[in-house]
């Protein structure tokens, strides 16, 4: 019996599910490779059992099946930052609980975070389902400012300082990893303070 024939084909209309399946697969193979130009379609297909060709059904190259597994991510990190600044008791609270959760969950999935950054696919195609996390924060940021706990400014432009921070410190802890690094909230708090202005 062949590697293939182990899992059994979906019910008519759950096509869906097949690719779901594919794009977690896709997902987990990122997280532990942390190079998306080590994934390969037949690794893929191999994984979930399937056939090459059934992969090619969904998805037209390996470039698209990146794509799908990094705007996952990327909804998942949002919905994190989400999650935390839900929680908050004001505005300059939900920023800072934001960017720690956002933070923490590039520390727990380094390599998806380096490839959600770093990869050759969003140097070629771009990673447009990023402007949403460009949003969240620069909304964070306006209310902020509306509340009186940031000075007044471009929102939008202190959004992209604070976000080039952080992800910068992010990236450097992730491939240089035996620097002696502060506490990553240290960092945070610093980046709040000097970029946008709060008084933590």
């Amino acid at each position: 019996m062949n590697e293939t024939s182990r899992r059994r084909p979906n019910a008519r209309g759950q096509g869906e599910l097949l690719r779901d399946e594919i794009v977690a697969a896709a997902v987990r193979m990122l997280g532990e490779l942390a190079d998306d130009e080590a994934l390969s379609l037949r690794a893929v297909a191999r994984e979930v059992s399937i056939a090459a060709t059934s992969v090619y059904l969904h998805f037209p190259d390996r470039d698209a099946l990146v794509l799908a597994a990094m705007q996952r991510c990327h909804d998942e990190l949002v919905r994190t930052g989400d999650e935390a600044a839900d929680a908050a008791p004001d505005p300059a609270a939900a920023l800072r609980a934001r960017i720690l959760a956002q933070a923490g969950w590039a520390q727990a999935h380094p390599g998806l975070y380096k490839v959600l950054h770093e990869s050759k696919v969003h140097r070629s195609h771009g990673m447009p389902f990023k402007g949403v996390m460009v949003a969240r924060t620069t909304e964070a940021i306006r209310r902020c400012m509306e509340a009186g706990q940031a000075p007044e400014d471009d929102p939008a432009i202190v959004a992209i300082d604070l976000r080039t921070a952080v992800n910068g410190m992010l990236a450097q802890r992730i491939n240089e990893p035996d620097l002696p690094w502060p506490p990553a909230v240290e960092q945070v708090d610093r980046f709040l303070v000097k970029l946008v202005g709060l008084k933590l």
